[in-house]
């Protein structure tokens, strides 16, 4: 079960409606070995596509140290589908390498109502979790 709190879902929602009709992307990270996402970090589409996204090499390595450096690890990795369920595509699959992390995705297909789902994907296995919004851990 993904447990996060509602500004951190207040902020991928409005980062995903920002960056429609392109995908948005980006990390919540948090202390090492807790799970708990707790910094939001909105990260550039390197693609520029309503269909698929791509981290900037660049942009990546310098968040990856950082969290490095406070001792963070991506807990949740997320991004939108401007068109379709919030459910990972096979490109998604494919590209989920960290088996740790939870995978939140965000439909913004329809303007008024956002979807949110969580999944873990682990070797190419896709696994819904119930996700839980609190105001505080």
């Amino acid at each position: 079960m993904l447990v996060i709190r509602a500004d951190l879902v207040d902020a991928m929602v409005a980062h995903a409606r920002a960056d429609h009709p392109d995908e948005a992307c980006g990390v919540l990270a948090g202390p090492e070995g807790s799970d708990r996402p707790e910094r939001h970090i909105a990260m550039l589409n390197a693609e520029r596509s309503p269909t698929f996204y791509r981290f900037d090499s660049m942009e990546q390595l310098k968040v990856w140290r950082a969290m490095d450096e406070a001792d963070e690890v991506p807990v949740v990795i997320y991004h939108s589908h401007t068109g379709t369920e919030a459910y990972p595509s096979r490109t998604d699959i494919a590209l989920a390498s960290e088996p740790d992390a939870h995978y939140v995705l965000i439909s913004t297909r329809d303007p008024d109502e956002h979807e949110l789902r969580s999944y873990r994907i682990v070797d190419g296995v896709v696994t819904e979790e119930p996700v839980k919004i609190v105001e505080q851990y």
